[in-house]
């Protein structure tokens, strides 16, 4: 088979604008760096699936984004963070959901691609963790707990928590967070993850979108991985949708914006980043600003500066 070149677009979370110049310039200078260690990566000939994995640790360990170290606290003061991994080239789909305790959940999603049992909840997932003899490690940062405390003083009136933990005005408006990574790699084989500390604030044993089909997906042809409102990410089984109206002939391009028209009518509030076998890169999103970047193959761009209005399907050669 001939080589191609490889493509790699990641996403941060998705939601309303950043509210200072200085924190739009430090999460474009992470995900700048991250999109270009993933793609250097996949150019040295690994393969989509442990791009997508070493993506999403990186991420992980980025304080200011919500998963892994930096996730958001649901309403009793605990972390509970939810991840998952597709591999398109056997459409095969494994993830973990409300683990705590863990400093990479995508760590636990990947040893489950070779396991009978391939998608495990708390309790699962925490004996797992234990079998791999994975240390212990505390995610919640200063930042995440003061906005935790906040909201606990406030008798927790705000509906979630921040995508991006930055020390804000008590009544900036609430955003979503989660990170992605989809890869194309030279083989042209597809892979893709999700990972997230789920929307902050919620009811213990909410379940995510990041660890269902519905926000994250891939096949042969497509891949697609999900930010945003989880609830409504699962009401229009988005990830999926996109993936199979590519299957079925649909251009991403195409899909994306049929997809993300259907969201906007139904007042759906998130963004979705995604990759074809062709090396096609697309995103869409209903929120104001989606923090995402990209690799052509020469240099990362990102999304940043797209931060009012609706962007469906934007293609990329």
């Amino acid at each position: 088979m001939a080589q191609v070149v490889p493509k790699v677009i990641i996403h941060g979370g998705a939601g309303s604008a950043l509210q200072d110049e200085g924190g739009l310039v430090a999460i474009r200078e992470d995900l700048h760096r991250i999109v270009e260690q993933i793609y250097q990566r996949a150019r040295s000939g690994a393969r989509a699936v442990e791009c997508v994995v070493y993506g999403c640790q990186l991420l992980e360990d980025v304080p200011r984004f919500n998963a892994g170290y930096g996730s958001v606290l649901q309403s009793d003061g605990q972390v509970r963070m939810s991840a998952s991994l597709m591999d398109g080239a056997t459409q095969r789909f494994s993830g973990v959901i409300n683990v705590s305790r863990v400093q990479h959940p995508i760590d636990l999603a990947a040893f489950l691609q070779a396991s009978e049992d391939r998608v495990l909840s708390d309790l699962g997932a925490a004996e797992l963790a234990r079998e791999l003899a994975i240390p212990p490690f505390d995610p919640i940062t200063e930042l995440r707990l003061q906005e935790w405390l906040k909201e606990r003083a406030g008798s927790f009136q705000r509906a979630m928590a921040r995508v991006v933990a930055e020390p804000l005005p008590a009544d900036t408006k609430a955003r979503r967070g989660t990170i992605g990574v989809v890869v194309l790699d030279s083989e042209g084989q597809l892979a893709v993850g999700t990972s997230t500390g789920g929307k902050g604030l919620e009811r213990p044993g909410r379940v995510s979108d990041s660890a269902t089909p519905a926000g994250n997906y891939a096949n042969a042809l497509a891949a697609v991985s999900c930010t945003g409102i989880g609830e409504d990410i699962i009401d229009e089984c988005l990830a999926t949708r996109i993936v199979v109206r590519v299957t079925d002939g649909l251009g991403i391009e195409a899909a994306f914006a049929k997809s993300f028209a259907e969201a906007t009518t139904n007042q759906r509030d998130f963004g979705a980043i995604g990759l074809t076998h062709r090396g096609e890169i697309a995103w869409g999103k209903t929120s104001d600003v989606l923090l995402a970047a990209y690799h052509t193959g020469t240099t990362p761009r990102d999304t940043l500066d797209l931060a009012v209005g609706t962007l469906t399907g934007h293609l990329l050669p």
